[in-house]
């Protein structure tokens, strides 16, 4: 299939990329810089416009992973940019395949399990509502963007990611530095939990929603046992043989500015993945030792 990707140089597009060149699809990535390349389309997430190149017609299906990352300091700048690049890039994009001649048939768009908000103890599957806070509110009008494309008929599938497990990139590798020497502990209480993803998983569910015609909608591309933060944390330092004894307190975590702390590191999200094994998806590490084991290789 000839495919369209966005994001093609972060953690997850790389892994894709990778797995799709290697099942013989051609890939035409779109990239921010200035590009020569005939496997590489010029673009600017924030243009008013819209995507005009003879090369988008024709496709047979698009993911978008583009975003600005979510790790850093939460000031308001940086907030916005979380925000306007996830929406303006998905409304450009689904608005530009939606007035094509020839319009890909499928559209896969990141978007992230923060939608749900702070869940508590209580498993969430995909028919849960939106959620409160700013991660919340992102994920929304993040999905809500894809709506052209929706509208012309094209199967858009909603991936929304939780926590990445690599060791090359992503919350994971923010968190080794201390736990390597012997700094780690739970965060806040410890009981939140966290649902996590391996790198390859991930990458093989992207693929997932892409091959399989009836998905539409939203899907939590998560592993199927999330862990509270006290058993990942316990997991971690038994892989890394590595002493867990230092907590970090809940109100030291919120001095983080932008309310990041409680958004993400004592935020809870028990999410499981309803659609993916409703539709056969097999996990190649489906718990959080296998995981971070696979991640830390």
């Amino acid at each position: 299939m000839k495919l369209l990707l966005t994001g093609s140089g972060g953690l997850i597009g790389s892994a894709v990329s990778e797995k799709l060149h290697g099942r013989g699809h051609e890939l035409l990535k779109l990239v921010r810089r200035k590009s020569t390349d005939e496997s590489e389309l010029t673009w600017d997430p924030n243009h008013a416009g819209d995507l005009r190149d003879p090369r988008l017609n024709g496709l047979a299906g698009v993911i978008h992973l583009a975003g600005e990352p979510i790790a850093g300091i939460w000031s308001a700048a940086k907030k916005r940019r979380i925000h306007e690049s996830r929406v303006r890039g998905s409304a450009l994009l689904a608005r530009s395949l939606a007035k094509l001649e020839q319009p890909p048939a499928r559209l896969i768009i990141a978007s992230g399990i923060g939608f749900y908000g702070d869940t508590g103890e209580r498993k969430v599957d995909e028919s849960e509502p939106n959620g409160e806070g700013f991660l919340a509110g992102v994920c929304r009008d993040w999905e809500a963007a894809s709506g052209p494309a929706r509208d012309a008929g094209i199967r858009v599938a909603i991936a929304r990611f939780g926590i990445v497990l690599s060791g090359g990139g992503g919350a994971l590798t923010a968190m080794l530095p201390p736990f390597r020497f012997g700094l780690g502990g739970i965060a806040g209480s410890g009981r939140q939990y966290m649902s996590w993803i391996s790198l390859e998983d991930a990458a093989r569910a992207v693929i997932h929603l892409l091959e399989s015609e009836s998905i539409r909608g939203p899907v939590n591309i998560v592993a199927p046992c999330p862990v509270t933060n006290a058993k990942f944390t316990l997991a971690l330092g038994r892989e890394l043989g590595r002493p867990t004894i230092l907590p970090a307190p809940a109100f030291l975590l919120r001095r983080l500015p932008g309310g990041m702390a409680d958004e993400t590191i004592l935020s809870s999200s028990r999410a499981v993945p309803g659609v993916l094994q409703g539709t056969g998806f097999e996990f190649e590490h489906p718990t959080v030792e296998e995981g971070l084991r696979n991640a830390l290789k």
